[in-house]
């Protein structure tokens, strides 16, 4: 909606949908105008409501700041434990189906337009505003990290893998898919398919040389002496 066209001329909508087009709208605001540029004319007219029904729903520009973040995290969670039921827990290839899961937690959890805005809000405004990404840090990477270190820890019991901390093994896992991907989402980018495949490859590769199963020295000996 442009300034100066009235929120009265557009067909009337529930409070729940109001509710979500403020929060949708706050998002490409936030993200846009950075928080410190943002305020709460522009939030309601690019929402189409009035300034007054923002402030009925959320308060005060920091209040729907936190609402933003606390929506794209539950957003994103969704994405994220959706991706984490499809975690090769048997796996037939352990390297191959690690860099498919890979693949998948970036194209549907990083790369989309849930994590885009989340990461860039964070990166803007996570130094000045620590306190606005108090409930993130909790309800976001805390539950991501718990949820795939269990993962990772029946691969280990398994056999699959040698770990000593899953929950380590799952930040260095996470860390290490992206890693190649960050230049390009610094500068606004969005990377190609290509180069999905080639950082989560590189990524799960490195992973592996850290925890991949290591075989005792008796073990060693006793093939070499079959060789």
């Amino acid at each position: 909606m442009k300034l100066g066209v009235s929120p009265d001329t557009f067909p009337p909508r529930s409070h729940e949908a109001k509710r979500i087009s403020v929060v949708d709208a706050a998002a490409s605001v936030f993200c846009r105008e950075g928080y410190a540029g943002a305020n709460i004319d522009l939030i309601a007219a690019e929402a189409g409501v009035s300034r007054q029904t923002v402030y009925n729903h959320h308060g005060d520009k920091e209040k729907l700041f936190m609402a933003v973040v606390r929506d794209l995290t539950e957003r994103c969670n969704a994405g994220i434990f959706a991706t984490i039921a499809t975690f090769p827990d048997q796996p037939t290839g352990l390297e191959s189906d690690l860099i498919a899961f890979a693949v998948r937690m970036n194209r549907n959890c990083i790369c989309n337009r849930d994590g885009r805005f989340l990461r860039k809000l964070i990166q803007a405004e996570g130094e000045r505003y620590p306190e606005l990404f108090a409930e993130w840090r909790e309800q976001g990477p805390g539950r991501t990290w718990s949820a795939l270190a269990a993962r990772f820890a029946r691969l280990a019991y398994a056999g699959h893998l040698s770990i000593d901390d899953p929950d380590v093994a799952a930040r260095q896992f996470l860390a290490l898919v992206n890693a190649e991907l960050q230049t390009t989402f610094m500068l606004g980018g969005m990377p190609t398919e290509e180069e999905v495949l080639r950082s989560a490859t590189n990524g799960v590769r490195t992973f592996l040389a850290a925890f991949g199963r290591r075989k005792a020295p008796a073990a060693r000996q006793a093939a070499l002496a079959h060789a």
